[in-house]
């Protein structure tokens, strides 16, 4: 399998995106596996990604069957660009559910409503 799933993922990858020169796959095995990791160019993501993650889906069960042909574990870790649009999770806040309106407010609408 020696580098078999990187030249499938590689080939898959560049067919896909607008920038097949920027595309870059690392691979590194331990004792857990193989773990190839993906990095394309930040225009690039949404066609990796798919609507719903489905493309991205799609990728990583090819790369999967290619592991179980070969008696190995594979994983495909998809690497955030610089600049994405998402927020590190750090960043993420915790929504807060909406609090109740007071008394006050209820009959302030109440009024409002009657003619």
């Amino acid at each position: 399998m020696a580098e078999k799933d990187q030249e499938l993922l590689e080939f898959i990858v560049k067919a896909l995106v607008d920038s097949p020169d920027k595309v870059q796959v690392k691979r590194s095995v331990d004792e857990m596996g193989t773990l190839l990791s993906l990095t394309v160019d930040a225009a690039d993501m949404g066609q990796i990604i798919g609507r719903d993650g489905s493309t991205a889906r799609a990728i990583r069960t090819l790369i999967r069957i290619i592991g179980l042909k070969n008696h190995a574990r594979v994983n495909l870790k998809i690497e955030e660009p610089e600049g994405g649009r998402r927020a590190p999770a750090s960043e993420k806040t915790e929504e807060k559910p909406a609090e109740a309106p007071k008394e006050e407010e209820k009959k302030d609408s109440l009024e409002d409503l009657k003619l």
